[in-house]
């Protein structure tokens, strides 16, 4: 029979990787490290990570964890040694929790927690769990104590491939940091640089990959010959690189509306929130698990249209904050993209935007929802050690 756990048992993570690459999944576990450290009731967990180095972590986040490297020039020995590292860990320091950062590491994970009698969450992002898993991940992710997500979305299509309850999936949405992307006038330099001086703009941030062509950029190039009919002055702004490019080069030349169409190619970082400010509109008729880049271009000021079937109804709010088209169809998206370039619908006012896009998805936001979510989960965790074993009978 297990006994109570040591109070001050720390939690564990264990991920794939999280600092040597930029990516959805990584910019995601940052901010859910970042909103974990920021509350006073937890204690410095430990982060096992399979691909990092420790030169990859950055300072801010040496001093609140207590990291694991297992990064070297042999992968397949880098498992084993993650394996047997976290083994040990789980069996001599007791966590309270121990939390898996990706599917591919569900099965170890659930190995090892039951062996230490560790309970267990997963965590999940998009496409990974969206389809059927193999048995062992699928028996993985439904035996987890909890799993989080970061949409409705994405928790629909998880459950319905791999036969998960939808009330066992909690929501943990992505964020936006309200201070770094703000409203602000547009640099007129790079208005000088693109040739959008005097032009009303469409904007999308987006990879150009052949092998994920459901971002929309084209059907948005196929919508521009009518938006142009009431907009004379339009132009459509391409931020993003990617092996597509020359087809979406060659549909807009087909089109008669190369001129209108800029492809600004890779812009870093800390140089997009003075590229959403060249926008008037932000358009991307995608299919995404939740789509941070809707809640960059709010908290810009900036109105934003998406696609009616995917993530996008959470940042979006079920429209409340924008428009949401049917992905493939230009038409619905020119009209969209015209009623917001017009600028009279309440979707389209900045400050009321950006105020209702922060309520719900800052840094702050994302601490109190964290916080929320690891007090459930204590307390169930709390019922569950307490309970009576079912196979002891009582007189």
């Amino acid at each position: 029979m297990q006994l109570a756990r040591d109070k001050c048992a720390k939690d564990t993570f264990v991920f794939i990787e999280v600092f040597s690459c930029e990516g959805g999944i990584q910019s995601y576990i940052k901010d859910v490290l970042t909103a974990y450290a920021a509350l006073n009731t937890v204690e410095t967990a430990d982060i096992f990570l399979l691909r990092d180095s420790y030169r990859s972590i950055p300072p801010e986040f040496m001093s609140h964890f207590r990291f694991h490297c297992f990064q070297s020039s042999y992968p397949m020995l880098d498992r084993i040694r993650l394996a047997l590292a976290l083994g040990f860990h789980l069996l001599l320091k007791r966590p309270r929790r121990l939390f898996c950062g990706h599917i591919n590491l569900a099965v170890m994970t659930r190995q090892l927690a039951r062996l230490a009698r560790v309970p267990y969450t997963v965590l999940t992002y998009g496409k990974e769990v969206w389809f059927p898993l193999k048995p062992a991940e699928g028996n993985a992710l439904r035996s987890a104590d909890s799993i989080w997500t970061i949409s409705r979305y994405s928790r629909s299509l998880a459950c319905k491939a791999n036969q998960l309850e939808a009330e066992r999936i909690d929501i943990l949405p992505c964020t936006v940091d309200g201070q770094g992307f703000t409203p602000a006038i547009a640099s007129p330099d790079l208005k000088q640089r693109y040739g959008l001086t005097d032009a009303r703009v469409l904007m999308t941030v987006a990879r150009l990959w052949r092998g994920d062509p459901y971002k929309g950029v084209d059907v948005t190039i196929r919508a521009l010959p009518e938006i142009a009919m009431s907009f004379p002055n339009v132009k459509y702004l391409v931020i993003g690189r990617g092996d597509d490019q020359p087809r979406l080069v060659q549909l807009a030349n087909d089109l008669g509306v190369a001129e209108r169409v800029v492809f600004a190619g890779f812009v870093p970082s800390e140089e997009l929130v003075e590229h959403y400010r060249l926008a008037n509109v932000y358009v991307m008729p995608s299919q995404e698990g939740f789509g941070i880049v809707y809640l960059e271009a709010m908290a810009c000021g900036i109105p934003v249209i998406s696609g009616d079937d995917d993530g996008s109804a959470d940042p979006l709010q079920d429209a409340r904050l924008g428009w949401r088209v049917p992905h493939r169809n230009p038409a619905a998206v020119a009209a969209a993209c015209m009623e917001a370039l017009q600028g009279d619908d309440p979707r389209c006012n900045g400050p009321w935007l950006r105020e209702q896009t922060l309520a719900k998805f800052s840094k702050a936001a994302l601490t109190e929802q964290l916080k929320q979510l690891l007090d459930n989960f204590s307390t169930t965790t709390a019922k569950n050690l307490n309970a009576p074993d079912p196979s002891i009978r009582t007189r």
